[in-house]
């Protein structure tokens, strides 16, 4: 139910960039639509509910040219704010659907 809302809010033109986010993605070359793609066809990977700076989750998806694009966003807003996005790379990430811990 968590993603079905992300990317009904996704979808819908609900969502917002934050700085940090808008700086990632022009750093990383991810296009607005790529990210919007990557959210509807996403999964959560993890959920923080009880985050200190507010309800968000990572979700990772795939963009129209093929690439994994994890995304960290809220989920408790009206309006969908994506926190940052990135593509995953080594040794942080173990492949694109799972991360190194």
């Amino acid at each position: 139910m968590l993603l079905e809302q992300l990317q009904n809010q996704a979808a819908t033109g609900h969502l917002r960039l934050t700085l940090h986010a808008h700086r990632e993605m022009v750093e990383e070359e991810i296009a607005l639509n790529e990210l919007l793609e990557a959210i509807k066809s996403g999964q959560v990977l993890e959920n923080y509910p009880e985050h200190r700076r507010g309800a968000c989750c990572l979700v990772s998806g795939t963009s129209v040219k093929g690439r994994s694009i994890p995304i960290v966003c809220t989920t408790a807003q009206t309006v969908l704010i994506i926190i940052t996005a990135y593509v995953p790379k080594e040794p942080g990430w173990v492949n694109p659907m799972e991360r190194n811990r």
